[in-house]
C-alpha cells in the first residue's frame, strides 16, 4: 500500500465498488491528463520478481483534495471481469502550480509476477485517475491512456563448428521461450519469427542474414555458410502478447 490510512483503505477495493453511483459526485471539478505508463514503454514481467512501473500525469482541480492516483485495468470497468494494477507502490509526489490548481505527479505501481498476471494479462491495459475529495467523497476520470502489458521472452543461441573452415557451414541453432503466468515457468514458443544476424569482427553493427519461424518448443535452426570471423546471434521482435529479445552472441572463428 502506499502508506496512507484513506489511500489504504480504497486500494483495498476493486475499482467496481468505486464507481458506485453513490459515490460518484460530478467529474467537471476533477480531471487527468497526460498519463505516460512506462515512459510509453511496455510492461514485460517474467515469471519471478517485481516490475516497478513509472507512471507520470498532470491532475486538475477546482476542489481540495485529500488523495489521488492514477490505476490501471483491464476488462469492462466497474464490471463483472475487471481486473486490476496498481494497489502498491510509491507516490505519488506531485508539484503543484502557484494556486495549486495544478499538479504534475509522478508514482510508481508494483506488478509482482507470482501473484498479479495470469496468461490472459498479456493485452491492453487502460488507465483511470481517482481521486478522493477533503469532505469523503471520490471521482474517477476514465484516462485516454494505455499500458500494454507482456510476457518477457528468452531466447538462446549456439553456433558450430567453432572454429570452421571458411567456406563452409556452420549451424546456428537456439530456442525461443516465453514467459507462462499461471505456471510460473518458461514454455517454448513455437511459430514466431525469428531473424538470424550477423556482426562481423571489428564492426560494430549486425546484418539481418535470414528469417525463420520457431518449430516445435520454440526451438530455432539455420545453416549459412562460413566466410569471416563474427558474432551471430538471433533476434525476436516480440508481438502482441509477448516482449522482444535478443540473445547473447556466439563468436565464430573462420580459418
Amino acid at each position: 500500500m502506499r502508506g496512507r490510512p484513506l489511500l489504504a483503505a480504497l486500494l483495498a477495493l476493486p475499482f467496481a465498488a468505486l464507481s458506485t453511483p453513490a459515490a460518484h459526485a460530478a467529474e467537471s471539478d476533477i480531471t487527468f491528463s497526460n498519463v505516460v505508463v512506462n515512459n510509453g514503454k511496455p510492461v514485460v514481467v517474467g515469471t519471478t520478481g517485481t516490475v516497478v512501473v513509472p507512471i507520470t500525469y498532470t491532475i486538475k482541480h477546482s476542489v481540495k483534495l485529500s488523495d489521488q492516483w492514477v490505476g490501471i485495468y483491464r476488462g469492462p470497468y466497474g464490471g463483472a471481469g475487471e481486473r486490476d494494477l496498481g494497489y502498491s507502490g510509491e507516490g505519488p509526489y506531485c508539484e503543484k502550480n502557484s494556486t495549486g490548481t495544478t499538479e504534475h505527479c509522478e508514482m510508481t505501481t508494483n506488478v509482482v509476477a507470482k501473484t498479479d498476471l495470469v496468461n490472459a494479462d498479456a493485452t491492453v491495459w487502460k488507465t483511470v485517475g481517482i481521486a478522493v475529495r477533503a469532505d469523503g467523497s471520490f471521482d474517477e476520470d476514465l484516462t485516454a491512456a494505455t499500458a500494454h502489458v507482456k510476457r518477457n521472452a528468452k531466447l538462446t543461441v549456439d553456433a558450430s563448428p567453432e572454429p570452421v573452415t571458411k567456406g563452409k557451414k556452420i549451424t546456428v541453432t537456439g530456442k525461443l521461450t516465453r514467459a507462462n503466468w499461471s505456471t510460473h515457468a518458461y514454455g517454448g514458443y513455437a511459430g514466431r519469427e525469428v531473424s538470424l544476424q550477423f556482426r562481423k569482427k571489428g564492426s560494430s553493427a549486425f546484418t539481418t542474414v535470414k528469417k525463420i519461424t520457431s518449430t516445435t518448443g520454440g526451438a530455432l535452426k539455420a545453416t549459412v555458410t562460413a566466410s569471416v570471423d563474427g558474432d551471430w546471434r538471433w533476434v525476436f521482435y516480440g508481438d502482441g502478447s509477448t516482449g522482444s529479445r535478443k540473445s547473447a552472441t556466439d563468436f565464430v572463428d573462420v580459418r
